[in-house]
């Protein structure tokens, strides 16, 4: 049983007739994924790739058992949309809208709190367990079955270390893009508590990046519970200038606080295994397994 997510997950797609609705919902049967319904409003009784359309998730539940929910809504009605899938109790939400005003962000992340349900992201790339299951839209060729987990704040970052780790027979359990925002769901510590106990994964990767303190607290956390399953950390941003947004909306850094330097010396000092660049983690990887 894999983290959050499987072979028989059932999903919604919110925002399915749009352009990257319908082309992510393709791809994502294609890879196995079971996308029962979709929601656009003023859209029900079409049909995108055969997956039913609905006015609301409301009705979509109604008719259709669904545990997760993928948003490809504009910014200005992510609200709305996140809402009223918290809501219907749909456990899972993958948020893969970026540019969310962050008053949005926090509003949608309290209410799922309260109301039981777990978001990623916002502006994620999703969460994908390779052979199984895909909510998402990372390339699906890059991903090998195996038994390292992925976290990471970047998109691209994650592709390309799940390429290296795949070329020297590293193969990965489920792979999370938890988001590059500044609010953001379920966050570095917490999905590492989900891989603890997964019985699939035996070592974890984590991607992070400068700004915040995310890695940090990760760190802690590591150091803190004994964690038991080898971690490597990857940190982008060794060059970064200080004091500017570098990419993501969360990647800025005043002073000290959110450097990489310092993130991986937090790293270091709870025995992560900290690479300077992508292509040593299967090498640390090695050592630490």
């Amino acid at each position: 049983m894999s983290i959050l997510i499987n072979k028989d997950t059932k999903i919604l797609v919110q925002g399915i007739t749009g352009r990257q609705g319908s082309f992510h919902t393709g791809l994502m049967l294609q890879y196995g994924a079971k996308i029962l319904a979709g929601v656009t409003p003023g859209k029900a009784g079409a049909y995108v790739e055969g997956v039913p359309v609905y006015n609301s998730v409301d009705d979509a539940v109604e008719e259709r058992e669904v545990d997760a929910s993928i948003l490809f809504v504009p910014a200005y009605a992510a609200r709305d949309a996140a809402l009223e899938a918290i809501e219907a109790r749909i456990y899972l939400l993958v948020i893969i809208t970026e540019r969310i005003p962050v008053r949005d962000s926090m509003d949608i992340i309290a209410r799922a709190r309260r109301g039981g349900s777990m978001i990623i992201g916002p502006n994620t790339p999703g969460i994908i367990v390779p052979n199984e299951c895909k909510i998402g839209i990372m390339p699906a060729h890059v991903f090998n079955k195996g038994n390292v987990g992925i976290i990471s704040r970047s998109g691209t970052l994650t592709y390309e270390v799940a390429a290296e780790l795949c070329q020297n027979g590293y193969g990965q359990s489920t792979c999370i893009g938890i988001g590059g925002d500044p609010c953001i769901g379920l966050d570095f510590v917490e999905v590492l508590e989900k891989f603890r106990g997964d019985d699939n994964t035996k070592a974890i990767v984590l991607i992070g990046e400068i700004g915040g303190d995310s890695e940090e607290r990760a760190a802690n956390y590591i150091r803190d519970t004994a964690y038991p399953k080898p971690v490597v950390a990857y940190v982008a941003g060794w060059t970064a200038p200080q004091g500017k947004k570098m990419g993501h909306a969360g990647a800025i850094i005043l002073g000290r606080a959110g450097t990489a330097e310092n993130k991986n010396r937090e790293f270091e000092a709870a025995g992560v295994g900290v690479a300077k660049i992508p292509s040593e983690i299967p090498r640390i990887l090695a050592e630490l397994m």
